[in-house]
């Protein structure tokens, strides 16, 4: 049975005015307005927030531990020969293959524990954009026991560029009738700062020629490579399938910058769709208004449904002007309040209102990054939380009994 659009809208638009006779109708859906305003844009915000944080996160993690990097089951399978396949069959890749040690750094009486790269600082500066800014403002030394620290080491060690900073290995070297730690002093040819405190302190940089000189390491075979994809999450893939082909399964592993720290992005992943549904509860919240208000109106003006009834309106009529109300009040609430999230995106990203601590966060500015996909999820979820909301109560009105009405009236 088809409905009159035209006395369903007139109707509508009569009972969306405010009532004298029943003020507390009208305050109920102008706070259901607000409020699934309100939890749209805090969802918006939030979501932004927390997106914003993990990329920021995932930015610095991704320059620091290298998009993806290949380490040998047993020493010696990293070697020239790998390199040369890798580049054949991937000539996208950018390679940097290193040696590596852990090495205590000592100036004065301050002592640091670090991990000590041998690289060719030409490909590291390819794959590494704050190696790269480092390169670039260091003294260019001539000498191959250099190194690049970074500015929070350099700042405890009290050290700048152009001292030394002496540096004991694990290796032993004899002395006399005993053996003491191996030791060399570096130049500090550059600082890097990676925003990161604990990378900054952590991380020194020297050449190849030094670890081979100093550890005896043979030339051309590495501790691991280091590599630069656009896209690692499918180049992993491939990588793997290359070592199986070849046979090197079992002698080297391939691992992807998200699987050295997947524990970290697991929990803000969690952490991010647990505040989902927590505000997403601020909506459920205002939908209860929008059943308390239409529910209300029901009561106020059961006469009338009763009258429109023997006046010839169906059930269908009653239904949709009802399910309607609450669907406007809905739709409005989401439309102001995805105006006020991307005003409030904007007012975030442009003036700097919160301040944050650049040594404990590595960035000072809040960062905001709403997704397409948080995005629809927000105006999704919403709605159907406003549908959902609609219903009982337009049901309940077309089930008024319009004699049962008119006779108590």
């Amino acid at each position: 049975m088809k409905s009159n659009k035209n006395f369903v809208h007139k109707i509508i638009r009569h009972y969306l005015k405010y009532d004298r006779d029943n003020p507390f109708i009208f305050i109920s859906s102008l706070l259901a307005f607000l409020g699934i305003s309100a939890g749209v844009m805090v969802l918006m915000l939030a979501m932004g927030i927390m997106n914003g944080t993990q990329k920021e996160f995932q930015k610095r993690l991704f320059v620091m531990n290298y998009p993806l990097t290949v380490i040998p089951i047993a020493y010696g399978n990293v070697n020239n020969d790998l390199i040369k396949e890798l580049k054949t069959e991937f000539p996208h890749l950018k390679l940097s293959p290193y040696y590596t040690t852990q090495v205590i750094s000592k100036s004065g009486s301050n002592v640091n524990g670090s991990i000590l790269y041998g690289v060719d600082f030409n490909k590291e500066a390819n794959i590494n954009e704050v190696f790269a800014k480092a390169l670039k403002t260091s003294l260019s030394s001539k000498s191959k026991y250099k190194i690049i620290v970074g500015e929070t080491l350099a700042n405890e060690m009290g050290v700048y560029k152009g001292q030394k900073l002496t540096l004991y290995f694990s290796e032993q070297q004899a002395i006399g009738f005993g053996t003491m730690p191996l030791q060399k002093r570096f130049i500090i040819d550059g600082t890097f700062d990676s925003g990161l405190k604990a990378y900054d302190k952590a991380i020194i940089y020297t050449t190849k020629e030094a670890f081979v000189k100093i550890l005896k390491r043979p030339q051309g075979v590495y501790d691991g490579i280091h590599i630069y994809s656009k896209d690692a999450m499918n180049d992993i893939k491939k990588i793997k399938e290359f070592f199986i082909k070849k046979g090197l399964s079992n002698k080297v592993i391939i691992e992807g910058w998200w699987e050295q720290n997947s524990s970290f992005f697991a929990a803000m992943e969690m952490e991010k769709h647990a505040l989902f549904l927590v505000l997403l509860l601020i909506i459920v919240v205002a939908s209860l208004n929008i059943i308390s208000s239409l529910l209300m109106t029901v009561m106020s003006r059961r006469s009338e449904i009763a009258l429109m009834r023997t006046l010839g309106a169906t059930t269908l009529e009653i239904k949709r002007i009802f399910f309607k109300l609450g669907i406007i009040v809905g739709v409005s609430g989401i439309i102001v309040g995805t105006i006020l999230g991307f005003v409030g995106k904007w007012v975030l990203t442009t003036f700097d209102i919160v301040s944050l601590s650049a040594d404990v966060y590595g960035f000072s500015k809040l960062p905001v990054d709403l997704t397409v996909v948080d995005f629809v999820s927000i105006i999704v979820g919403t709605f159907v939380i406003v549908i959902l909301s609609s219903l009982y109560p337009a049901y309940k009105a077309s089930s008024t009994d319009p004699l049962t009405v008119l006779r108590n009236e």
